[in-house]
């Protein structure tokens, strides 16, 4: 898998795709900071990044992957030798949650100095929790965004992940049903875990939403789907070849 994974990193050399992973973070930093003036930075910086900005850099890295053989080649050089096309199709996936995991890390770097710089509204324990959850949380969105590019174009799937993200976050996460409503998710556990709803306000103190018993749940749920997500794709994509 290695070498698919690096075979489909090499596509992106050059290409808007890879600067988006150090772009998105730091937009995010930079427009917290003007925002908020350096105050509450941190949280701030997370609700923004869940919210709206992740969701769309994301679908980003997804499309960028997807268009480098789909766009113009139509998977012809893909199709045109042996390979085993699901091992393509989980090397797509592993650059993505590659990219992913290296965007985290800026913002996880960046939101970590900002603290020292300005007041801390975070601890380092939970800026690191934060990082992860939302990285796990996020990770069955890859194999999503990359059928949906695959089949319906890159705008049209934006639009979608976008709605889904910032509709179902304002909607369900604060609900009694976020559990069944995946886009949700990221949002319901960062409140446990950052303490600010998604609006942007503290969590009041003795508030359900304070429970940190959700998270395990939550990500088992983001976990399987994206397993599940994974496979389905693969079968897809693999079926692909006979059209």
């Amino acid at each position: 898998m290695r070498q698919y994974i690096a075979a489909e990193h090499l596509k992106l050399k050059r290409t808007f795709t890879k600067k988006l992973v150090w772009l998105a973070p730091i937009v995010t930093l930079l427009l917290c900071t003007v925002l908020m003036g350096g105050r509450m930075l941190q949280s701030a910086s997370y609700n923004w990044w869940y919210f709206m900005l992740l969701p769309g850099a994301l679908t980003l890295m997804c499309s960028g992957v997807t268009q480098k053989d789909g766009k113009k080649l139509k998977y012809r050089a893909v199709f045109g030798i042996s390979v085993d096309l699901a091992r393509v199709w989980y090397g797509k996936i592993g650059v993505c949650v590659r990219l992913l995991m290296v965007s985290s890390i800026i913002l996880f770097i960046g939101i970590t100095l900002g603290g020292f710089v300005f007041s801390s509204s975070v601890t380092l324990a939970g800026s690191v929790a934060a990082t992860l959850i939302l990285f796990v949380s996020f990770l069955w969105q890859i194999p999503l965004c990359l059928f949906l590019t695959d089949r319906i174009g890159m705008f049209a799937t934006l639009i979608i992940n976008m709605l889904g993200n910032v509709a179902c976050t304002v909607l369900f996460a604060t609900s009694s049903v976020w559990l069944a409503v995946p886009y949700a998710i990221p949002a319901r556990l960062m409140c446990a875990v950052i303490q600010v709803l998604p609006n942007g306000l503290a969590v009041p103190s003795g508030d359900p939403l304070l429970d940190r018993g959700v998270i395990v749940p939550g990500l088992v749920i983001t976990v399987g789907l994206f397993m599940i997500l994974s496979v389905l794709t693969a079968i897809s994509f693999c079926k692909r070849e006979a059209k």
